[in-house]
C-alpha cells in the first residue's frame, strides 16, 4: 500500500504525526508536536486548511463508521420483514466490512494514482447506489448486495481525504495541522458512537429502510462539496511519494479478498461449520504471502512487518479490543429488543451512554501524550464492564443497562486513539499510511469474528445465555489485553519516542 494514501484509520490530534508533506520531496518533518516551518503557520494554515476544504471530507469520512454501527439496532427488524435469524443478519455486518478491509487499502492505492478527487467523488456515487438498493431491496440477498455496495463506497473518502491532505500540504510547503487530522478523528469517532441510537430513531420512526435510505442525502451533499470546493487532481502528477510504483498489485487484492471471504463465510457459520473452507482460505493466504514477498510494490509489505514487533502487537490489540467492542455492540442490541423487550428506539437510547462514553473518551484520548495508561484503562473496562454484563437478565433494572453501556463506551474512545498513536510512533517514516490502513484492516477483521461469534452464541433469537458467553468470552480477552498492554516494552515513552 502507499504510503500515506490508506491512512484510514482515525488519527487523533494526540498522535505524533511525522512528515507532514507526506513522503520524500515534500517539506521537511516538523522538529516535534505541533512544530511548523516557515513565519506565520498559523494563519497560513488555517487559510488553506479551512472550512471549504474540509467540509466535504469529513462528511465524507464519516459514513463508514456510521454506517458499521447505525444497523445495530435494526438488525431484529430487518431479521422479522425476511423471516431470517441473527445468525443470518449477521451477513449485513460482515458484508460491509470485508468489502471495506479490501476496499481501503485498494482505493487509497487509487488516489496516489488518478487523484483523490476523483476516487472521493466516485465513491460518494457509489454510497448513493448502495442507499438506493438497500431502501428498496425485495430480498434479504440484494439487502445484503448493498452492504458489499455501501462498505466499496463509503472505504473511497478516508483515504482520499488523507491524500488530498497531504497534497495541499505540498501544495503550501506547510504540514497538515494537528488539529485538522483531529478533526477527522473525531468525525469518525463520534459518528459510529451515535450510529446505534440513530439507527434506533430511524427504525423505530420511518421503518428500517430509512438505515439504508439516508446514505442518499449524506453523499450526495458530500459529493456537491467535493465538486465545489476540493481542488481538482493534477493531470501529469500525483501526490504520492516520487518515484513510488504505480501498480496497483490486482493479484494481491484479489488473493485477499479471496482469503478473506473464504473466513469470513466459515466465521459466519460457527455453528455448523464448514470446515471445506479453510483449505481454499490457506492456499490462497500462502500463495498471498509468496506473493507479496515477491512484488516490487506489494498490497501488504510484509517485510515491513516481519521486522516490526511492536506494530505487529498493536494490530493484535486492535483486533482484540474491536472484536470485543463489536460483540457487545451488535450483541447487546439485538439482546435488549429480543430478552428485554425493547423497542429499536428504546434500545437506541439505552444504548445512548455507551455512545457519550465513547465521544468524551475520544477527546481526551486524543489529548493523552501516552499511550499505555489509556491503553490499560481501556483493556480494564472491557473487562469489568463483561463481568457487569454477567450480572444483566432480561428483567434486570434499567440503570445496570445504562452503567454496562457505559463502561463499554469508555474503550472505544481510549483504545482507537491509542493505538493509532502507537501505529504512528511505530511505523516506518516512509510508511505511515499504510501501516494505518493496516490497522483498520485489524478493527475489519475483529468485527468480521464478532459477527461470527454473535451468530454462533445466539443462534435464531437473543437470549440471557448468549450475552453471558458473550461476556465470559470478552472478560477473558479483557483480561488478555491487559497483560499484553503492560508487559508491551514498545509501548514505553522512549520506545515510542524513538520511533522504529
Amino acid at each position: 500500500m502507499s504510503a500515506g494514501g490508506t491512512a484510514g484509520s482515525d488519527a487523533g490530534p494526540g498522535a505524533g504525526f511525522p512528515q507532514g508533506g507526506g513522503g520524500p520531496g515534500g517539506p521537511a518533518a516538523p522538529a516535534g508536536p505541533g512544530a511548523v516551518t516557515g513565519p506565520g503557520p498559523t494563519v497560513g494554515a488555517d487559510r488553506a486548511f479551512g472550512a471549504r476544504l474540509m467540509a466535504p471530507l469529513l462528511l465524507g469520512s464519516l459514513l463508514n463508521p456510521v454506517n458499521s454501527t447505525m444497523i445495530a439496532t435494526a438488525l431484529v427488524a430487518i431479521g422479522r420483514d425476511f423471516r431470517v435469524g441473527a445468525a443470518d443478519t449477521a451477513w449485513l455486518i460482515s458484508a460491509m466490512y470485508l468489502a471495506s478491509a479490501v476496499g481501503q487499502p485498494s482505493l487509497g492505492r487509487l488516489a496516489d494514482r488518478i487523484g483523490p478527487r476523483r476516487v472521493f467523488t466516485a465513491g460518494a456515487l457509489t454510497v448513493c447506489a448502495a442507499g438506493v438498493i438497500g431502501a428498496l431491496a425485495p430480498t434479504f440477498t440484494l439487502l445484503i448486495v448493498s452492504r458489499v455496495v455501501l462498505g466499496v463506497g463509503t472505504a473511497a473518502a478516508y483515504p482520499a481525504a488523507m491524500a488530498v491532505l497531504r497534497a495541499e500540504s505540498l501544495r503550501t510547503g506547510r504540514p497538515t495541522p494537528r488539529r485538522v487530522l483531529g478533526r477527522l478523528s473525531l468525525a469518525a469517532l463520534a459518528s459510529a458512537a451515535v450510529g446505534p441510537t440513530l439507527g434506533g430513531l430511524l427504525a423505530a420512526t420511518a421503518g428500517w429502510r430509512a438505515v439504508f435510505a439516508v446514505n442518499v442525502p449524506l453523499a450526495l451533499l458530500a459529493l456537491a462539496g467535493a465538486l465545489a470546493w476540493l481542488p481538482a487532481d493534477p493531470k501529469d502528477a500525483r501526490p504520492g511519494r516520487a518515484g513510488s510504483p504505480s501498480s496497483l498489485d490486482p493479484l494481491g487484492i484479489a488473493l485477499f479478498a479471496g482469503a478473506l471471504t473464504c473466513a469470513m463465510v466459515f466465521l459466519l457459520r460457527l455453528a455448523d461449520p464448514r470446515w471445506p473452507l479453510l483449505a481454499p482460505a490457506g492456499v490462497l493466504a500462502g500463495v498471498l504471502v509468496w506473493w507479496q514477498l515477491r512484488h516490487p510494490a506489494p498490497f501488504i509489505d510484509l517485510r515491513m512487518l516481519a521486522g516490526n514487533g511492536p506494530l505487529v502487537r498493536t494490530y493484535l490489540r486492535q483486533g482484540l479490543t474491536y472484536l470485543v467492542i463489536y460483540c457487545v455492540l451488535y450483541g447487546f442490541s439485538q439482546w435488549l429488543e429480543q430478552a428485554y423487550g425493547a423497542s429499536s428506539f428504546q434500545a437506541g437510547l439505552i444504548m445512548l451512554p455507551m455512545s457519550l462514553a465513547a465521544a468524551a473518551c475520544s477527546l481526551v484520548g486524543a489529548r493523552t501524550k501516552g499511550v499505555r495508561a489509556p491503553l490499560t484503562l481501556a483493556a480494564a473496562c472491557l473487562a469489568l464492564g463483561s463481568g457487569v454484563f454477567l450480572l444483566l437478565h432480561g428483567t434486570g433494572p434499567l440503570v445496570a443497562l445504562l452503567c454496562a453501556g457505559a463502561l463499554f463506551g469508555i474503550p472505544q474512545g481510549l483504545a482507537s486513539t491509542g493505538n493509532q498513536a502507537a501505529v504512528y510512533a511505530q511505523a516506518p517514516a516512509d510508511g505511515v499510511g499504510a501501516a494505518a490502513g493496516l490497522q483498520r484492516t485489524a478493527q475489519y477483521l475483529g468485527a468480521i469474528t464478532a459477527s461470527g461469534l454473535i451468530g454462533l452464541l445466539y443462534g435464531q433469537r437473543a437470549g440471557d445465555a448468549g450475552l453471558h458467553q458473550i461476556a465470559l468470552i470478552g472478560g477473558a480477552l479483557g483480561l488478555l489485553l491487559l497483560l499484553l498492554t503492560l508487559a508491551d516494552r514498545g509501548l514505553r515513552p522512549g520506545a515510542l519516542g524513538s520511533g522504529v
